[in-house]
């Protein structure tokens, strides 16, 4: 028997019908025609194709992947909200989601009588919901309508009751979906902290979102879903870096671009190679591909703020204060180190390395 919270899928399918089509006289007799000229069959389409990956108890993971990729349905799957078509799946102990807004919450019960009932569901009693009852109507920040029936709350106050009543009611295996998204700023950054608390009591974290900073911030491993596929799978930064390169792939072979010079690659990353924080240095590092060798100047502007220029040679590759020469092509400039502050004025001074 596997240890609680550990996820596993081995050789996931998951298919849907396709959408119903008009019903008259004239696309009946063109279908009857297709199939007799053997035409595939198009009433399925497949939305998960040979998934197949295993989560260790403790571990924090992003799904990451553009709309319509499959993330969400591998949740529905994970919590047994659906069925596979073919494969298995196994996910070991109490499992805590938050896959839409409302999910798991009854709209015509009140807040307090939702509270108990998913911890019911969960398989805890009267009294261990009980003890945790204050720190979820804290945290949901419903302290006056705690009484009031659900579906007279706001899409952010049900999204609030329904992520502390997962996360506080200390799941085995806690999955989260985009649906923080409608959330404030400052409820936001209260989730993540609750997940990175949660994550260091030992329970699993699975994370959907599109906010790839906070799946960088959060998560210890990526993987990207496309079209039903798993792309990659490894740690985050490698991941996201990946993901990022295709999303720009795809934007650049959608239009045309003009100059001498072009930005291909922009990488942040604050010091010691972690995540960038507020009034933290932080490095900025830009490929600039050219077919020639040339010069010009980079302009780094916050607004509100006045201009720090960021000078560097786009063909040059500066090593240690020693200038390699003009390099035509794929060459980055000098990585700079600027100290921007959310608010306040921007320090000049960039260092060079």
């Amino acid at each position: 028997m596997l240890p609680k919270g550990t996820i596993r899928t081995e050789r996931v399918w998951k298919r849907f019908k396709a959408d119903r089509r008009r019903m008259l006289l004239r696309d009946k007799l063109e279908r009857t025609v297709a199939r007799l000229r053997g035409a595939p069959n198009l009433g399925y389409r497949w939305v998960l194709r040979d998934i197949d990956f295993e989560v260790a108890p403790g571990e924090a993971i992003g799904l990451i992947g553009s709309n319509g990729s499959g993330k969400s349905t591998l949740l529905k799957i994970l919590t047994r909200v659906m069925c596979p078509h073919t494969g298995r799946v196994v996910a070991e102990g109490r499992v805590g989601a938050l896959i839409e807004v409302r999910a798991g919450i009854h709209p015509d019960l009140s807040g307090r009588e939702n509270i108990y009932l998913y911890g019911s569901l969960l398989g805890l009693t009267r009294r261990q919901v009980a003890a945790r009852f204050d720190d979820i109507v804290s945290f949901a920040e419903v302290e006056g309508a705690i009484d009031r029936q659900v579906k007279f709350y706001s899409s952010g106050m049900q999204m609030r009751l329904g992520f502390a009543v997962a996360a506080f009611l200390e799941p085995d295996i806690l999955l989260v979906d985009e649906v923080l998204a409608v959330g404030d700023a400052s409820f936001q950054q209260k989730c993540l902290n609750r997940m990175r608390a949660v994550l260091a009591e030992g329970t699993t974290l699975v994370f959907v979102s599109h906010d790839l900073a906070a799946v960088e911030a959060t998560c210890s491993r990526g993987l990207w879903l496309d079209q039903g596929v798993i792309r990659s799978d490894g740690p985050v930064r490698e991941v996201l870096g990946e993901y990022r390169a295709s999303v720009e792939e795809m934007a650049e072979s959608g239009r045309g671009a003009g100059g001498i010079a072009r930005v291909t690659k922009v990488s942040v990353s604050g010091s010691g190679d972690d995540v960038p924080r507020t009034s933290e240095p932080f490095d900025v590092q830009l490929v600039i591909d050219s077919p020639i060798a040339t010069s010009g100047r980079l302009c780094w502007h916050q607004r509100g703020h006045r201009y720090a220029d960021l000078r560097a040679e786009a063909g040059h590759a500066a090593h240690r204060g020693r200038d390699r020469g003009p390099l035509p092509g794929h060459q980055p400039p000098a990585a700079t180190r600027p100290l921007l502050p959310v608010a306040g004025d921007v320090r000049q001074g960039p260092r060079t390395h």
